[in-house]
């Protein structure tokens, strides 16, 4: 059965169009799915009974279901373990700032990349995750909270660029006009750094803000973090990020997590602001979520200051990521893990 909830709008009409029925009907479908975000066709309450049948015997509906969510004391977030039809999980945190609601999503189930302070990748990758499985994911939660959704970011689990075309059409259907119509200058994408595969996106011309995950000012260490460090070297990384920023205008932003006594000195922080000027890049610290499996620990709040304080004054704008969902699960992997998936 096919599965409705990826299918866009066009290729909607031409599957109605298929079945006899005029294209208005994808029209209402959508809607059904996209807006009212129902998980059953017999809830379509403006199609014909033989329509909704025939919808029954030739579609499926993505429904993915909460198996758990914490919600912090300290600041709200909420942390949601969602299951698959497969019997996976992944995770999506909810996130509220005073500009609006913010879901971070997961485009894979695990993830290959195999970053040192990353728990989404013990266990690698087991597969890459559909459109509808991405876009269930803001559904679920809107519907949890009753309210608007306004910005995505596609940091959770997974490498979101090594599950491209499902990214790509997730990002065309979650800024749909007629859809939930999230403006893509509200949708970020974070990678590790496929080379290739940024300036695809850039080809693309999207409004979106690409976070490239940085955390090393070096190959060398780099390497010692990243694995996919040793495929694509900071020069070739800087290139795709200029390529980028050429071809569709939006300023590029560094992802660096902070790791006590491994990327938080002096040195660190002057070959960081070297490369954001480089490219002109925003650069986002982020003191790191302990993992227990890595061993890591996060910086001192005197270390991220002092590091913030060196990039500003080498003209390079940086902002410390607000610390939310301490108190829970928060790091990207933590809760699956602790589930036992």
């Amino acid at each position: 059965m096919k599965d409705i909830k990826s299918l866009n709008l066009n290729e909607l009409k031409i599957e109605m169009e298929a079945l006899g029925e005029k294209s208005f009907r994808a029209v209402q479908i959508y809607k059904w799915l996209h807006v009212k975000l129902v998980n059953d066709f017999d809830s379509m309450t403006d199609l014909s009974e033989k329509l909704r049948n025939r919808l029954k015997e030739e579609y499926h509906i993505t429904n993915i279901t909460e198996l758990e969510v914490q919600v912090s004391k300290e600041d709200g977030t909420r942390k949601y373990l969602f299951g698959l039809f497969d019997g996976n999980a992944v995770e999506s945190v909810l996130m509220k700032y005073h500009h609006g609601n913010s879901v971070c999503i997961s485009s894979q189930v695990g993830c290959r990349m195999g970053c040192k302070f990353c728990a989404s990748t013990i266990g690698g990758v087991i597969r890459s995750l559909e459109p509808s499985e991405m876009l269930d994911q803001i559904y679920k939660i809107t519907k949890d909270i009753d309210e608007r959704i306004s910005n995505v970011v596609i940091m959770g689990m997974g490498e979101p660029l090594d599950n491209f075309d499902n990214i790509i059409r997730f990002l065309e259907m979650i800024s749909d006009e007629n859809g939930l119509n999230i403006s893509q200058r509200n949708l970020t994408l974070s990678t590790c750094g496929l080379v290739p595969e940024i300036k695809k996106l850039a080809d693309l011309k999207f409004g979106i803000t690409l976070a490239i995950s940085l955390h090393a000012g070096t190959d060398e260490k780099r390497k010692a973090l990243m694995p996919i460090a040793n495929k694509y070297s900071l020069d070739e990384l800087m290139d795709a990020c200029t390529y980028y920023f050429d071809k569709t205008g939006r300023r590029i932003s560094f992802e660096y997590s902070l790791i006590s006594g491994k990327n938080d000195g002096t040195d660190d922080a002057l070959e960081v602001a070297a490369l954001a000027s480089k490219v002109r890049a925003h650069v986002n610290l982020i003191p790191v979520n302990p993992v227990t499996e890595t061993g890591f620990k996060s910086s001192s709040r005197e270390s991220v200051n002092a590091f913030k304080e060196i990039l500003e004054k080498k003209g390079v704008n940086a902002t410390v990521r607000r610390e939310m969902g301490r108190d829970i699960d928060g790091a990207c992997g933590q809760l699956r893990k602790r589930r036992g998936f």
